[in-house]
């Protein structure tokens, strides 16, 4: 039986009857449902409802998108992304469009149903091992992006995701500004693998841990560097490759998947005001998990780690993981909103 939260009619954004596609919260709103409408397709999928009984479409026909094409699993052939075109009715003519996409590639996260569980969690386990890149699913994922971007070129195209959603499209998004292209992307409760620190209460503390834990990664990726001649030919800085691409991120600090950015982008500030910049710019590009499986020769990429970044903090009460969590929120109109835009230096 569909659960209320699948209805758009029972919990979608309803109030959003026009939409101002310059408006930060417009457009977070409209990327939110067609995350959530990718979620409902593979829902659809597992639960064989199709047609008029289908629920997945009012998430993304609300606001004038159609669904162009699916993006699915080569393992258990569930549902993990969604291509959509932006198909405004004649009527709009006389409206400015000036912000809007043409297309939207959506992603989901981790679904807790039969259908699609197993495999999922076999990519959340890639991910905290820094191999998302490495998976089957990215590269279904990240050909679906080359190939829309070379079609129509990148100023017409979004990125969007939740969760496990939001880390194919954060590597996605990084993997095409290494080339140059900087996609707007909008990335949802995007998980940041480390220790917790963000939930410790006494800022001195958190900062005490945040500094020890800076020197031991710059420590670390320093000697690597020096034993290593290629590293040491390469550029001093990779980030600036990647500097001038802004995701959208929106975090909860309740929800310790993802609540390290926010300690992540303050905590670089802080070294910066205290002369510690440098430490910080070296431990900032890397993580310890991967110098570590680096020097056991293993390929990694953690994607988590980003130059520059517009982010979105909802410290609107939550009464649990699952809320803070959800997607859920992120279309809500009475959220307590923090805006916040990190420039990497």
């Amino acid at each position: 039986m569909a659960s209320e939260r699948e209805r758009f009619d029972l919990c979608g954004p309803l109030h959003l009857t026009s939409i101002d596609w310059e408006n930060i919260n417009h457009r977070r709103t409209v990327a939110a449902s067609l995350v959530q409408g990718v979620y409902i397709v593979e829902r659809d999928r597992q639960e064989k409802r199709e047609g008029p009984e289908a629920l997945a479409p009012p998430w993304w026909e609300f606001f004038h998108f159609k669904l162009l094409r699916c993006l699915t699993d080569d393992t258990d052939f569930s549902i993990f992304g969604v291509i959509y075109e932006f198909k405004p009715p004649s009527s709009f003519l006389n409206h400015s469009l000036d912000g809007s996409p043409r297309y939207v590639i959506a992603f989901r996260g981790t679904l807790t149903k039969p259908g699609s569980f197993a495999r999922d969690i076999e990519l959340d386990l890639h991910f905290i091992q820094h191999g998302l890149h490495r998976t089957s699913r990215f590269e279904i994922a990240m050909q679906a992006v080359r190939n829309m971007v070379a079609a129509v070129g990148d100023s017409n195209v979004w990125l969007a995701g939740h969760s496990l959603g939001s880390a194919m499209a954060m590597l996605a998004g990084k993997s095409m500004a290494k080339t140059g292209v900087f996609l707007n992307s909008f990335l949802f409760n995007p998980p940041f693998f480390s220790a917790p620190i963000e939930r410790i209460k006494d800022k001195n503390v958190k900062h005490g841990l945040r500094i020890a834990s800076s020197v031991i990664t710059a420590g670390l990726a320093f000697a690597m560097k020096a034993k290593n001649q290629q590293q040491r030919n390469r550029s001093e800085d990779p980030f600036a490759a990647l500097s001038g691409w802004f995701p959208s991120l929106f975090v909860n600090p309740g929800d310790h998947i993802c609540s390290e950015y926010i300690g992540y982008f303050e905590h670089r500030k802080k070294m910066e005001e205290i002369g510690a910049g440098g430490i910080e710019r070296l431990a900032t590009q890397h993580s310890i998990g991967g110098l570590l499986m680096n020097a056991m020769g293993r390929d990694t990429e953690p994607l988590h780690l980003i130059p520059s970044a517009n982010l979105t903090i909802n410290s609107t009460p939550c009464k649990d993981l699952k809320e803070a969590h959800g997607i859920h929120q992120w279309w809500r109109d009475d959220m307590q909103l923090l805006c916040k835009l990190y420039k990497y230096k």
